[in-house]
Parts: C-alpha cells; sequence; structure tokens
C-alpha cells in the first residue's frame, strides 16, 4: 500500500499528459520522412528531463529502437515495458481527428492516441515513478520503444537479433487494461492463378483464372472453414481464414489470364507457415482438376513481416509473470486473448520472453477516424505497469 501511494503520487506529478500530447502531435505513420524518428526523439528528452537516460539505435534510416532502463537496488528479474512508437496513417477522405490531441470528455484525439502511444506514455510514467520513488528493491525495468510494428516489426525483430533478453514483457497494445494471455499467429498469403486468354466469343478456347479462384474459395468456404472451426484452441478459439482482396482479369469480353487473391490467415499453436501452405496447396489441386490447365501458386505477401515467423503466443494463466500483473489489477476480470497479432509473437517465440498484452483504449478504435484514449485509461496503465513491476522483479 505505501509503495502504491508513492507510485500514484509520482505518476501524477510525472507530466505525461503533456507528453502523450506531444507524442500524437508528431506523426509517425508510413510516408513520414524517417519516420518514428522524431517521436523518438520527443520520448528520450521527456525521460532525459527526469533523469532517465535512453539508448538509441537505428533499425532501418530513420527508424529507431529507443531502450531506457531502471535498476531496483539488488540483482533481480527484468521485466520490459514494450511499446511501438509507429502508427498507421490517417483515414483517406476522411479528416478524423487528425493529430490533433485534443481533449473532450476526459477523452484524447488523434492518430495513435489508442494505438499506442497512450500506453507508450504510460510506460514512460511508470518508469520515472519507478526511478523517482526508489521502490524497485531488485530487478530492472526497461522501456522498449520499438519501430515498424503495423508493417514488418523492424524494431522488434531487431531487438531479437540483438539477443535482448528478459524474463518477462508487458506489451502495451489497447485492451482497455485487461490481461491478455496471448493470440493468434497472423500470414498474408497472396495466391495466384494463371490461366489463358481468349476472346469473350470464344470462351472455350481459354481457361478463365477468375473461375478457377472462385471454385477455390467455395472449397475454402465448404472445406477448410469447417476444419479450422474444429481446431479451436481453448484461449485463442478458432484459427481464420479470410479472403481480404482479389483482383483479375481485363474486360468482360476477354477470358482472365490471370488472377490474385490476398488472404489473412490466423494460426493457434500447433499451426505454422508449412502446415498452412500444404493446406491450401491440396485446395488449389482440387482447384485445378476443376479448371483443367490452370496454375496456381501461394506464397507469403511482401511487406508484411521482415524476416520471423509469426507465430501464436500464448502464456499460462500460471506463469509468474501472469500472476505479478493479475495481482496488481483493481478489477479481477478473467484473463482474455487479444483479437489481433502483436509483437509479443517475437519477443516470446524467438527471443524466450514471457510476454502478456496490457494497455490502455479500445481496439476497436484503432486505426479509425475517431480513434482516442480514455485519459483516466492510461493513467491506471500507468500505475499497473509500476506496481507490476515491483511484483514481479522483487519476487
Amino acid at each position: 500500500m505505501k509503495d502504491r501511494a508513492a507510485i500514484d503520487r509520482a505518476i501524477d506529478a510525472s507530466g505525461w499528459p503533456d507528453l502523450l500530447a506531444d507524442l500524437v502531435r508528431t506523426p509517425s505513420h508510413p510516408g513520414v520522412p524517417r519516420q518514428e524518428e522524431a517521436v523518438v526523439r520527443v520520448l528520450a528528452a521527456w525521460l532525459a528531463a527526469r533523469g532517465i537516460g535512453s539508448e538509441i539505435r537505428e533499425v532501418a534510416p530513420g527508424r529507431p529502437n529507443l531502450i531506457a532502463r531502471v535498476a531496483g537496488r539488488d540483482a533481480g528479474k527484468r521485466l520490459v515495458l514494450c511499446g511501438h512508437t509507429d502508427t498507421v496513417p490517417l483515414n483517406a477522405g476522411d479528416p478524423g481527428v487528425g493529430f490533433s490531441a485534443d481533449v473532450r470528455d476526459g477523452r484524447m484525439f488523434g492518430r495513435g492516441t489508442c494505438d499506442m502511444k497512450g500506453a507508450v506514455a504510460a510506460m514512460a510514467a511508470a518508469l520515472e515513478a519507478v526511478s523517482s520513488t526508489g521502490v524497485l528493491a531488485r530487478g530492472e525495468v526497461v522501456l522498449a520503444a520499438v519501430a515498424d510494428e503495423e508493417m514488418e516489426s523492424l524494431g522488434a525483430e531487431a531487438l531479437v537479433r540483438d539477443g535482448f533478453t528478459a524474463d518477462g514483457a508487458i506489451v502495451g497494445e489497447p485492451t482497455e487494461n485487461r490481461l491478455a494471455l496471448g493470440h493468434k499467429g497472423l500470414e498474408w498469403l497472396e495466391i495466384r492463378f494463371d490461366g489463358r486468354a481468349a476472346h469473350g466469343g470464344t470462351a472455350e478456347a481459354g481457361i478463365n483464372a477468375i473461375v478457377a479462384a472462385a471454385r477455390f474459395l467455395a472449397l475454402v468456404e465448404d472445406r477448410l472453414k469447417p476444419a479450422l472451426a474444429a481446431r479451436a484452441h481453448p484461449l485463442l478459439g478458432p484459427p481464420t481464414i479470410n479472403a481480404g482482396w482479389i483482383a483479375g482479369g481485363d474486360q468482360p469480353s476477354t477470358v482472365a489470364a490471370s488472377c490474385v487473391l490476398r488472404v489473412d490467415r490466423r494460426t493457434v499453436p500447433g499451426e505454422g507457415f508449412s502446415s498452412l501452405v500444404a493446406e491450401l496447396e491440396a485446395l488449389l489441386a482440387e482447384a485445378a482438376r476443376l479448371v483443367p490447365g490452370i496454375k496456381t501458386a501461394v506464397a507469403r505477401m511482401q511487406g508484411g513481416m521482415q524476416t520471423l515467423e509469426h507465430l501464436p503466443a500464448v502464456l499460462d494463466a500460471s506463469h509468474p509473470l501472469a500472476v505479478a500483473v493479475a495481482s496488481v489489477l483493481d478489477r479481477r476480470d478473467a484473463p482474455t486473448a487479444f483479437p489481433a497479432w502483436t509483437d509479443a509473437s517475437l519477443l516470446s517465440s524467438f527471443a524466450g520472453i514471457p510476454c502478456v498484452v496490457l494497455g490502455p483504449g479500445d481496439l476497436a478504435l484503432a486505426h479509425s477516424p475517431r480513434e482516442s484514449v480514455p485519459l483516466a485509461e492510461v493513467r491506471e496503465a500507468a500505475g499497473i505497469y509500476a506496481r507490476a513491476a515491483v511484483a514481479f522483479c522483487g519476487a
């Protein structure tokens, strides 16, 4: 209780709302020159003004990670507070809330408030509170502000390549401050159908790639989706597949010589890239039998990841990290699963760092022209992060 009161006073005195506003007013989406550099400088300056140094390392030109550390009095566990500094662009054709950082009815509006500069500001406030109060008896708390989560996860992959280690990590994606113990894996796949063009008046001379794609999609609906539903994971639910984009053909009077599908495939433990591709190739072979002469191919989409497979992430509720975070929550909601993919996948699968997901904001507002975050949730998240650090590192 004494530690909590000291942490709360430090967070309230830290000036985190101004930091959040400055982060939001500093665009860091694709198309911004040196995309995350300016927002990382804002964060580094705020930390430095409070006596916390940081290491800034470029993972690509103009695209830095920031690492800041606060050590306890004695050796102990290391907890990472991980947040990404990039955002998606503004919504096309809709002015929305822009980069305003306006506050109305207790909410801050603007791109990135929810996903996830609110969490980054809360993590910085938590780090400052731990530093200024001296409540961390053992261990180390690390803020890892990483680049490029929205696209290829360059920042998290750089941490993995650099041998970054920790005993646990909290990834601050928007969960409305509920504890999420994992999420599904993610693959973006491109499926090609190549046929033969012919005049529409002699369509029998051609091989219609659009028809082949339609046959394949029917097989996905009739065969694959029921099979996926039968694989439901106790926490994550069933794996899924969504055909989100299609293009093919030239004009109505020409048999389509090519067609391309792009699909989103969410995976659960026990599935991987090779197994899901084999499953799709079996359906493609059947579609090819229905459309003789069609050629097909499936491959990972370019731009969806850098190099590391985007596997599912799951942590048992009995793990010390999950127990420590749950112990400092005022609400006693049952742990949940996060519905989107996060950098927790790379940290847990390839760096061996146990992860949970918890942060302020409602995912339904992320990437939307209504993006906003309740300031009370950002404040609550800062307290959760700081108290979880004391509980976990000192255990």
